[in-house]
């Protein structure tokens, strides 16, 4: 009996818990887990929002970003755009509602997937200063603009409307956002100063006006008038889905066979393809997706892995490419030297992605210091977790002693320079839900090497011809200062003419500095 009395009181404190709910508790998973991150978090998301709407709008984005300190650990953050704005119905959910959003199953570049980003800072926001966040958005000059103030009930994870009003607006369409939080400016790698500047260099396309807590103005100009490649969304490849996902995709498909099921919900399945998947699973393929029971559907997961597919589209990928790689560089960086390096697509676990590299050399940058490592997935700067990462991984396993930088063990290189490593893919297998890291795939690794190699050659190049040349020629020229005086001891000891052996010895100089010159040059050949 009392069992059962136990059983039944545990029975009632036994509750659903929202999403909102958990991640009040475990804000950290989403990189909320410090004031100084926090501040930079919410700028990131709310920009990657902005920039992500505009160029599905196919319009340059413009975007205006400004920190405003209200007092020692409070600060507001405004992000304003050029978008195509929110549908006034939509506007609650968009930032009152976690997981809500269009890009999650979408399988093509972005660089927000998980709906969570910026409802996760109004999240934040409610929790550390109790204050609504305030939201204004147009979608045409022939539409009034809608101006909401909200919360998010985190019981039920659905948005509080506050405050709902049309109101004028200067801007023909676009969104902007205040979020009011609590938070801790500070400067250097980990800063939203840093986090605008990188965002800036692999987003030359972009317009960018960031106003910081010191009330300074930085202008980032675009440096093209050009849009990046719009990327299209593909369906899944086979390679790519789990036997959980099959299944639930058998019984939500509009196919009426199995063999349209998987010609026409898969990429790269064609029919000779899809009647040999059948065959090794030993289905007619004329059986309705719907009805197929559990041990017929693992089946036709085990056959769809063996049966051999193509690789998927890549028109799904929208890379930055070498040439603007290299103007990001200058635009921002005043460097000697620049080389970039564009992998052609590759695949892991059925997702396509593509790999970019770049290094900038000497001018400006630190002579005496590690290079600076510049990690991005789908143009979004990566500033935390970096010893975790597999770009990290992949720099550090790099021999770059022989393409002329100082380097201890699988350590960063040492020297003036900057290193970029870019990925984009429909799905960046990142380590966790803050998305600071990418995961340690052994193909990705090897993709990532291979760019890192090319560009460091070139890099190996640049130096022998120059910076090596360069340092032994100043070497020959301090020597040229004490040819007068060695040649007035070897005349002494040989009894010989001064004159004559000091332009002997002004001869070989000369032509050792010819030689090399001459061998620089032929290695850069």
């Amino acid at each position: 009996m009392g069992d059962k009395i136990r059983a039944e009181e545990l029975a009632k404190k036994q509750r659903q818990v929202s999403v909102s709910e958990f991640f009040v508790r475990n804000r950290h998973l989403l990189g909320f887990d410090n004031p100084v991150r926090a501040l930079l978090m919410t700028v990131k998301e709310l920009c990657d929002n902005s920039l992500d709407a505009a160029e599905e709008m196919r319009v340059l984005p413009e975007i205006i970003v400004e920190v405003k300190q209200l007092a020692e650990n409070r600060f507001v953050v405004s992000v304003e755009d050029n978008g195509p704005g929110i549908v006034k119905a939509q506007i609650p959910n968009v930032f009152g509602k976690l997981l809500y959003g269009s890009k999650f199953a979408k399988l093509s570049q972005s660089r927000g997937k998980q709906g969570l980003g910026v409802s996760v800072s109004v999240l934040y926001s409610q929790l550390t200063t109790g204050k609504p966040t305030k939201v204004i958005s147009r979608i045409s000059p022939k539409k009034p603009a809608h101006y909401y103030e909200l919360k998010i009930n985190t019981q039920r994870n659905e948005p509080e409307i506050l405050i709902e009003k049309d109101v004028e607006w200067k801007s023909e369409h676009g969104t902007k956002v205040e979020i009011e939080l609590e938070a801790r400016y500070q400067k250097g790698r980990q800063s939203v100063d840093e986090y605008i500047k990188q965002t800036a260099i692999v987003n030359p396309h972009v317009s960018i006006t960031y106003i910081t807590p010191t009330k300074e103005k930085m202008v980032y100009k675009k440096v093209v008038d050009e849009l990046p490649k719009e990327p299209r969304e593909i369906k899944p490849h086979p390679y790519g889905t789990e036997l959980g996902t099959l299944i639930q995709m058998l019984t939500s498909t509009t196919a009426n066979t199995l063999f349209g099921f998987l010609q026409n919900d898969f990429s790269r399945i064609g029919g000779t393809t899809a009647k040999e998947m059948c065959h090794l699973a030993g289905l007619s393929g004329k059986e309705n997706p719907r009805r197929l029971d559990n041990v017929s559907a693992e089946k036709l997961f085990n056959s769809m892995q063996k049966v051999k597919v193509i690789a998927p589209p890549t028109d799904c990928l929208s890379s930055i490419g070498e040439e603007l790689l290299i103007k990001g560089l200058k635009n921002e960086i005043k460097a000697d030297f620049y080389a970039a390096n564009s992998r052609s697509p590759a695949v892991y676990r059925g997702f396509p992605y593509i790999v970019e590299c770049a290094v900038a050399y000497g001018g400006d940058l630190a002579k005496d210091e590690t290079a600076k490592l510049m990690r991005f997935a789908n143009r979004v700067p990566l500033l935390y977790q970096q010893g975790a990462c597999a770009i990290t991984e992949s720099v550090g396993d790099t021999n770059w002693k022989s393409y002329g930088l100082q380097q201890s063990g699988n350590n960063l290189p040492a020297g003036p320079a900057i290193i970029i490593v870019h990925i984009a893919s429909v799905w960046v297998p990142f380590t966790n839900e803050a998305k600071d890291a990418v995961a340690h795939y052994p193909e990705i690794i090897k993709e990532i090497k291979l760019a890192l190699q090319d560009v460091g050659r070139q890099l190996g190049f640049y130096i022998r011809k120059n910076v090596r040349v360069k340092e032994q020629q100043e070497r020959l020229g301090l020597f040229e200062k004490y040819i007068p005086e060695l040649a007035s001891s070897l005349a002494d000891l040989s009894n010989g003419n001064k004159n004559k052996i000091e332009e002997s010895l002004l001869r070989i100089l000369k032509k050792s500095i010819k030689d090399l010159t001459e061998n620089g040059e032929r290695e850069q050949g």
